[in-house]
């Protein structure tokens, strides 16, 4: 069985999107590539997040034609291989229509950066690209040309959801849990009045903390 290590870690992964309440039933899906041979390992279409096991996992080149596995890959796989070949830093996608965060999506609105969270992880909002139907390449450009020119490693797309990046699987699943926590916040803020705002210079700084002194 190829890439059984990835496989496991995107499988395992997949648990975090329901642990998280990012995806209902079998809706919401994560890729991940392999940056020896450029397979990508991404979730069977349809199949329930509970029932997912490696084995399960479909395997398909960077064109998105399929390797291996006994299932059909996911109907977003074509956009997924699409932002991995425009986007070669990125090594992971998640794609969910969580709650807060699709609520902004449908109204074509990006999620201001309202707290000092959102200027660590994004840099700036979370924006909004625009519409295009489920099963080619189309939803995969839009990701790429709404995040070209943000920092930040997530979009959402007009009446769709969330698609997250990340340079390893794992980092687009925490940048899929932050663009749901954060949407919740901003979203709750709004119901209590006008949220204060946060200046760019100070967004900077907190970007620049976070991303390069931050942690260990």
């Amino acid at each position: 069985m190829l890439l059984e290590k990835l496989r496991k870690e995107v499988c395992d992964l997949h648990a975090k999107l329901s642990e998280n309440n990012l995806v209902a039933w079998t809706s919401g899906n994560l890729s991940g590539r392999d940056p020896e041979t450029n397979l990508v390992v991404i979730k069977p279409s349809g199949v329930k997040f509970e029932d997912l096991t490696p084995d399960k996992m479909v395997v398909v080149n960077i064109n998105g034609e399929m390797v291996e596995g006994d299932y059909k890959a996911s109907s977003d796989t074509a956009s997924h291989c699409y932002i991995y070949r425009q986007m070669p830093h990125i090594y992971g996608i998640v794609h969910t229509h969580s709650r807060y965060a699709t609520a902004f999506a449908v109204v074509g609105q990006a999620i201001p950066c309202l707290t000092t969270a959102m200027g660590d992880e994004f840099g700036g909002p979370i924006p909004c690209g625009g519409f295009a139907l489920i099963g080619g390449e189309e939803i995969g450009q839009l990701v790429v040309d709404t995040l070209v020119d943000s920092r930040s490693p997530s979009c959402l797309l007009q009446s769709h959801g969330v698609f997250a990046t990340g340079t390893s699987a794992e980092k687009a699943v925490k940048a899929a849990i932050m663009t749901e926590d954060n949407a919740a916040i901003v979203w709750t803020a709004m119901q209590l009045g006008t949220p204060l705002t946060i200046s760019p210079t100070d967004i900077d700084k907190l970007y620049d903390r976070y991303q390069n002194v931050y942690g260990q």
